[in-house]
């Protein structure tokens, strides 16, 4: 059956029509690294503001099938500070990202979200000889028989696989017991916070303060003698006297005084 020639046309046309919305929507939906249609529409929301400019970047940091992965993190953040200071040098042997640094929460959120309990998971997971931050196999194992014995840590403010990690590879430097209490922080201290709720302060008229405390740097001059000393009333006092000038609520409240900044 022939066709008029209007009804050709406009089958021919239809045809063509069609044809290049195809090519239109195939180069939309295969193109990557610009603005395409069906990024915006797979997007699990916006990224921080950090990451704003790879909004409509995807291949930037997602890998087809596997997702996110370190080596596409480490293009940018190879050369970041963060590896070349003592608190963060762990980040250039963990070898994965995604578990602590995630996006698509908004604008005004940190990518960071620190979860001490997943990186103890990533150290135990590590291979033995995998650098620093590994452990040996025959280690490895009986962390995990502790592990299996139960959820309870040393004490309420840490959990058994957050009492894994060694605390003073990353907090070395916030040491304020200058090592007089060890290397075992998650003895005393949570993950949370620092502050140890638990904590009491032997009595106002204890007279071991250098047990805990240091002096500082001035005590260690004449300006102790010429001044501190003297401010206190304590004119012949030792340094490590502090329970002689100082009182228990704050290094600055002076016995007689009250509160006496002069450093």
């Amino acid at each position: 059956m022939k066709l008029a020639g209007w009804k050709r046309w406009a089958v021919v046309s239809a045809m063509v029509l069609a044809a290049a919305a195809g090519v239109w929507v195939l180069t939309r939906f295969t193109t990557l690294g610009r603005a395409e249609t069906w990024e915006r529409q797979a997007s699990p929301g916006d990224l921080s503001a950090a990451h704003a400019f790879l909004a409509n970047d995807c291949a930037a940091c997602h890998t087809p099938v596997k997702g996110v992965t370190a080596d596409k993190c480490a293009a940018c953040h190879a050369d970041s500070p963060v590896l070349g200071r003592q608190p963060t040098a762990f980040h250039a042997t963990v070898g994965t990202c995604w578990e602590c640094h995630t996006e698509h929460r908004g604008a005004a959120a940190r990518p960071t979200v620190m979860d001490h309990a997943v990186l103890a998971g990533i150290g135990l997971a590590k291979p033995a000889g995998g650098g620093p931050g590994a452990v040996d196999d025959r280690t490895r194992e009986r962390v995990r028989l502790w592990l299996s014995l139960g959820d309870a840590g040393p004490h309420p403010g840490i959990t058994r696989r957050e009492a894994v990690l060694d605390c003073r590879a990353c907090h070395a430097t916030k040491d304020r017991h200058r090592g007089l209490f060890g290397k075992d922080c998650a003895e005393c201290h949570g993950t949370g916070k620092w502050t140890v709720p638990e904590f009491r302060h032997p009595s106002p008229a204890s007279t071991e303060c250098a047990q805990c405390h240091q002096a500082p740097p001035s005590h260690y001059m004449e300006h102790f003698g010429m001044i501190s000393a003297k401010v206190a009333g304590q004119p012949h006092a030792q340094v490590r006297q502090c329970f002689l000038c100082h009182q228990t609520t704050a290094w600055n409240d002076i016995k007689g005084v009250g509160w006496y900044k002069h450093h």
